[in-house]
């Protein structure tokens, strides 16, 4: 399927690795023209280095914390006009409810929720003028199934599908189409760093401690393992394309089947 994608400008947020990396390769691969964003000028010439080596568009990128008002408002003044906006930065961290401090609820907020909400309301009003443009929000199926170990990150998510819906809701008939994209337990680097500790604890292959974690602590998962980030990026990348063009205020799940609900 050609997704008709060529001329397109597209950011990423959070794109030096995993499902953010993942995605922007894919729009790269697509014929975009992309620009990789991440906290440090390092992480963010490697990724350029590294999607310029398997495609042959311009690729640039942005050294920009999007969790930090000032630091948006500086990439925006660098970036110019985007046709395409991928809401993925993003962090999380396992803590017990009793023990996350109001500067943790304040901080996930600020990442993970209000640079998604001020990056759109930045580049939206362009998309607007020109009839077209794909807004996608990168959530979680922790959105729908709040995670007792981390319950300010379910929090974000579920922020999340609120905003792309009303977004979505704000601009009918525009050609602009906004949708938010719920992944499952993903293996990337983070995670397989995370699985790496807890299997050297426990003795056991990584292989092996994410089976476990899939029993544990997904056990309705249909595919029995995590995806891999391309898997998650397959469906962001077809949201932004031409195909697509139907699909909106929707939240669309890669989980491998782990939220038991047709809705």
């Amino acid at each position: 399927m050609d997704l008709r994608l060529k001329g397109k400008r597209a950011l990423v947020t959070g794109s030096t690795q995993g499902i953010g990396f993942a995605i922007a390769l894919g729009l790269a691969r697509e014929g975009a023209e992309v620009v990789v964003n991440g906290r440090t000028d390092a992480k963010v010439g490697e990724a350029i280095k590294r999607i310029a080596g398997e495609t042959s568009v311009p690729v640039t990128g942005i050294a920009a914390d999007v969790g930090n008002v000032a630091e948006v408002g500086r990439l925006i003044k660098q970036l110019g006009l985007v046709d395409i906006l991928i809401n993925n930065t993003g962090i999380y961290e396992p803590k017990p409810f009793l023990d996350i401090p109001d500067t943790d609820w304040l901080r996930f907020f600020e990442v993970n929720v209000m640079s998604g909400v001020r990056l759109s309301r930045a580049l939206l009003p362009h998309m607007l003028k020109q009839n077209w443009g794909r807004i996608v929000f990168i959530s979680s199926e922790s959105g729908l199934n709040i995670p007792a170990e981390m319950v300010h990150y379910g929090m974000t998510k579920t922020a999340q599908l609120a905003i792309s819906r009303g977004i979505a809701e704000s601009i009918p008939g525009s050609g602009v189409t906004v949708n938010a994209v719920l992944p499952g337990p993903t293996r990337t680097e983070g995670v397989v760093r995370f699985l790496d500790r807890m299997a050297k604890d426990r003795s056991l292959s990584v292989k092996e401690m994410e089976a476990e974690v899939i029993k544990t602590h997904r056990p309705s998962s249909l595919v029995k393992r995590m995806a891999e980030p391309e898997e998650v990026a397959n469906l962001v990348v077809y949201l932004c394309g031409e195909g697509a063009s139907a699909t909106t205020g929707a939240a669309l799940r890669v989980d491998g089947g782990v939220v038991r609900s047709i809705a």
